[in-house]
């Protein structure tokens, strides 16, 4: 999804306290930053952060953190700004408010925001983070055959994601996408994970997520409206790394 330039997201990001700017500084040492031993869900290529907001304070009482990870910092200005309205906390740069607002910020406790490009994610995540799930929420589907290297969800990657996802973790994989979806479908067998559950429409399943609402993302309203499916594949490690 390409954004324009919004020249207040580095800013507001470098003073919110649930924004991480050096991840790599917290490979196999993520639970330090939530002070718990709870389990960790990440979302590769949140976007604009309307899913994660709305999963992280949902689930704010139930023992569970949560990573969301974007490559552009305009798109993580606007993410931040969708988890505090989620969570009702008025966002300001006014310098005379922000560490009133910073304070206020801190209830955001099981959300963390960081920027990283998702082809290198090994190198922020291990095997002693232990991740119990990890998100894809319509990728990019690089539809041309030299680019399918590119795909969050192409062997590739998923052989990164085996290094730092626990045995019998799970990936939650959304598309509109038809050959994604079955490419994906493919990849996910030959990287030896097992698929638990398909769909190739979702609207038709009931309690689809093992048990977790289907939360709605922007482009997933948006293809509805258009009248195009959207296909889901829940995939279980099975080897860690």
């Amino acid at each position: 999804m390409r954004i324009r330039f919004k020249p207040w997201a580095r800013e507001e990001l470098e003073t919110s306290p649930f924004y991480i700017d050096n991840p790599q500084e917290y490979k196999n040492k993520w639970k330090t930053l939530f002070n718990n031993d709870y389990p960790i869900y990440v979302e590769l290529g949140c976007g604009k952060g309307n899913f994660i907001a709305k999963l992280s304070y949902e689930n704010r009482e139930k023992n569970i953190n949560y990573i969301a990870i974007d490559l552009v910092d305009s798109m993580l200005g606007i993410a931040k700004r969708n988890v505090e309205k989620e969570y009702g906390i008025r966002t300001t740069i006014d310098k005379e408010e922000i560490e009133d607002e910073i304070e206020k910020q801190k209830v955001v406790k099981n959300l963390k925001l960081t920027r990283y490009d998702i082809e290198l994610i090994s190198n922020i995540f291990g095997n002693e983070d232990n991740i119990k799930r990890i998100y894809i929420n319509f990728c990019n589907p690089w539809p041309r055959g030299k680019h399918h290297k590119k795909r969050l969800t192409h062997i590739r990657q998923l052989e990164q994601y085996k290094k730092f996802l626990a045995v019998d973790g799970y990936i939650f994989f959304k598309t509109d996408d038809d050959y994604l979806f079955q490419d994906s479908l493919s990849y996910f067998t030959q990287a030896g994970f097992e698929i638990e559950k398909m769909s190739k429409d979702l609207s038709k399943e009931n309690s689809f997520w093992l048990g977790e609402e289907n939360i709605e993302t922007e482009h997933e309203r948006m293809f509805k409206k258009e009248g195009i499916k959207i296909k889901a594949i829940i995939a279980k490690n099975k080897v860690n790394l």
